[in-house]
Parts: structure tokens; sequence; C-alpha cells
């Protein structure tokens, strides 16, 4: 064992609580250290190198170390590390707000900074109910959203996007949402096919809708893709049905781009693609390219002029973070912009997508894997129960025969997919996918 890993491994499991892992895991063999990042690559305490296939956890579709960001983040740390936005600004946060703003073409929406995307998944939620509060209309306050759906871990996240396996202890804490059928084009129960979809599976959202609208305040999505639901992919016919229905009922519509935002789905953002305007956006993980914690809500000005303090009433939103809108954490996502605009990131994209969708076309001759998908620079597919184990125990030798050959991945369950950073050569694509496939063919 490597002189560092050994320092360290005794101590880690002595002193840490690692997210998302089982006590027994840590019982196991050691977890890898990572030590250091250089574009695509993660290197550990013994100096291997691993593709990071999931872009740590979807934040850093620019890579690791970006030299653009890493000054950014030098220079304003050496400026101010942290000013609070409550009565008062700062330039970086000022900057990345226009940035963000002109990059949605919207001059009609005002940036709540929030830390990661849970938080301003929460914002979204309570500017969403107070929105109707201050309007004179309190009897709006409860949510619909898609089942399977993830938001995040906070209370009210966990609401919305409720997850059984995740989420069963605190259920009799949560608020009730109104839960619509997900649309599941990868094994679409209505036997349609892509190419001449009505999505009747918009029945079960229009019918919440027509139902209750006069309660709803606001329907929560992940644009096109549903991600810790499963990496489920589904039209934007479906989110712009959604968007009609919701400004036909008068319903705010929050976009949930924490994970889709950026590039990865061959779009800078996944709903433009339904050509819609949703009346909230939330952003994080890619938007300071993984650096740092940063997210926001972007709220458009209809809903913002509703927390006026004047004509004898106080509609202010009281609700802040801590390091909303950090002045090293806001240098850093505008440097990401940067390198967005000057390597083309979305147009890459677009050709790297069509790339992995070849490749993974391929994946079709291996037996046990199904539903293979892609998005952009999305791609996944199911592992099928075989004489070598359950979908998800296959999957977890897939990513144990990965990492022993230099490609870090996470399964979801049964579901094995790639969300490589959009930085990576073609080259290098070819050959993370040939590993991938040459395992699956393994387990």
């Amino acid at each position: 064992m490597h002189s560092l890993l050994e320092k360290y491994w005794d101590v880690d499991r002595d002193t840490i609580w690692h997210p998302l892992t089982p006590h027994s895991a840590a019982e196991q063999e050691p977890f890898p250290f990572i030590t250091r990042g250089e574009g695509i690559y993660l290197f550990d305490a013994e100096g291997n190198r691993y593709v990071d296939a999931i872009s740590s956890w979807w934040t850093c579709n620019i890579g690791h170390s970006h030299p653009w960001v890493v000054e950014a983040i030098q220079r304003q740390a050496a400026e101010l590390q942290h000013s609070i936005l409550a009565k008062r600004s700062h330039p970086r946060a000022v900057e990345l707000a226009s940035r963000l703003l002109n990059l949605l073409n919207d001059e009609r929406s005002h940036v709540v900074f929030a830390g990661d995307g849970a938080s301003a998944v929460e914002a979204s939620l309570r500017i969403a109910v107070q929105y109707w509060y201050n309007i004179g209309r309190p009897e709006r306050y409860r949510f619909a959203a898609l089942k399977a759906g993830y938001h995040g871990d906070t209370f009210g996240a966990m609401s919305v996007g409720y997850v059984e396996d995740f989420h069963a202890p605190y259920r009799n804490l949560l608020f009730d949402t109104y839960q619509a059928e997900r649309p599941f084009c990868a094994e679409c129960p209505y036997g349609e096919t892509p190419d001449e979809c009505d999505t009747p599976c918009f029945e079960s959202m229009e019918s919440i809708i027509e139902k209750h609208g006069e309660e709803l305040c606001a329907v929560i999505v992940e644009p096109l893709l549903q991600g810790a639901g499963g990496m489920n992919i589904y039209p934007a016919a479906y989110l712009r049905k959604l968007s009609e229905l919701c400004q036909r009922y008068n319903i705010l519509l929050i976009a949930d781009e924490i994970a889709t935002g950026f590039g990865r789905t061959g779009s800078m953002f996944a709903f433009q693609q339904a050509g819609i305007r949703p009346d909230i956006l939330c952003l994080g993980k890619n938007l300071s390219g993984g650096t740092l914690p940063l997210s926001a809500a972007v709220v458009s000005d209809h809903i913002f002029n509703a927390f006026t303090d004047t004509e004898g009433k106080d509609g202010t939103f009281y609700h802040g973070h801590t390091f909303a809108g950090n002045p090293i954490a806001c240098a850093a996502g505008l440097a990401c912009l940067d390198v967005f605009q000057d390597q083309q990131l979305v147009h890459r994209t677009n050709q790297l997508g069509q790339q992995l969708k070849d490749r993974l076309d391929d994946f079709r001759n291996i037996q046990g894997v199904t539903n293979i998908r892609t998005l952009g620079m999305l791609g996944a597919f199911d592992l099928e129960a075989t004489e070598n184990g359950s979908g998800a125990e296959r999957a977890q030798m897939l990513s144990g025969l990965l990492y022993r050959n230099g490609v870090l991945l996470r399964p979801l369950g049964n579901v094995v997919y790639l969300m490589l950073p959009l930085i990576i050569g073609e080259e290098e694509l070819e050959h993370t996918v040939e590993r991938v496939y040459n395992a699956a063919f393994q387990v």
C-alpha cells in the first residue's frame, strides 16, 4: 500500500461518514484516494490515472484544473474571499448574474444565488409558494412533479423528488406532492415509438393539473432527463405540452437543470430544445465547473415583482444562504462560461454525442444489455439479470473491472451511464467506450 494511502485510510474510517456509502464498504479494501485532477482524468495517491467518466457527480463538464478557472479562483481569492449579498453586492455576483441572463437571452429575470443544487431547488419552492401568498392566493401551495424525479436531499427537495430507496425514513416529515406518471420511453407502456409518439403518457400530468389546478402553485421537472431516477430520457414534446398546460392554468413551471444544464444534453440548457421558457430555472453543478459550491435560481420578473415591500405590506423573500454568491465561486463560474464560449462546447457536444451514440449502438450484441439510450453527451444502458447475478450486481462488477482498467464509474442500480467531460477528445472517447464495452462482455 502506498505510504500516503496507508497514512490516511485508518483515519478516514475513524473520522469520515461518506455520503451514499454503506458502512460495509468501508470495511473492505481502501477507497481510491484521489489527490489530483487534470483534464478528463483523476489521479490517486499511488499515481494511477482514471478517466472521470461521470464528471465527478456530473459537475466537471470542462474537466479538472482548467487553467482559466484556476487563475480566476486565485486572482479572486487574493482580492475578496467573501461578502454577503444581503443589502450588499460585489462585482463577480453582478457579472455572473448578467452573463447568465444574457446566455438565456432573458432580460426579464433576476438571479437568486445559493450553494448546492438542493439549495436552489429549496429557494425555488419557497419562491413559488410565497408568490401566490403575496398576490392573495395562499390556497395555491401544492406542487406537482414526475414520479422517479430527483431534486436533492433537503426536505422540500425530497418532497417533490421522493425516491423510496433514499428517502423512506423521512416520509412522515415530507409534504404531499401530486406525482404524475413519468414518461418512460425506454419501455413505453403504450407501445409507442419515438417517430410516432403523441405522448399519451402526458395524460397523467394533465389529469392532475385539470383536477387540482386551483391549488397548485408550481410543477417541477427535470427537463428531458431524469438523472438519479435512472437516466430516463423523455421527448421535448412532453415538455412543450406541460408548458402550455401550465400557462393555461396559470401554474408556475420550475425547470430543474442542476444536472442537465451547461451543454450536457446537446443545448446549453435542456429546456431550450422544447422551445419553452420556464418561470424558474434551477442551475448548479457545472455553474462553477465543479470547483466550488454554487447554484442559482433564475426567476422571471412577473414573480420577482410580487415580492415588493411597498404599499403597506412586506413581501420580502426572507431566504438566503451564508455563502450564496460567494465571490470566489462566482469568479470560477465566469471563467467556466469563458471556456464554454471559447471552445464552443455546446457545438462540440453534438459532435461527440453522435460518436457516443454510434459507439453505444454496438452494445446491442452483448447479452443482458438493454435500453441503450443517449442524449447529447449522456449515454446509458441497463443490465439485466444473468447467471452472473442481478442487474445491479453485474453493474457493480462492471464498475470494479473498469476501476482496475482506469475508468471511474458509479452505476445507479442496474443502470450504467457515461457523463464524460465535454472536453474529451475523440480518441479518448473511443478508448473509454471500448473499455466499457469489453467490461460489459465480462460481466
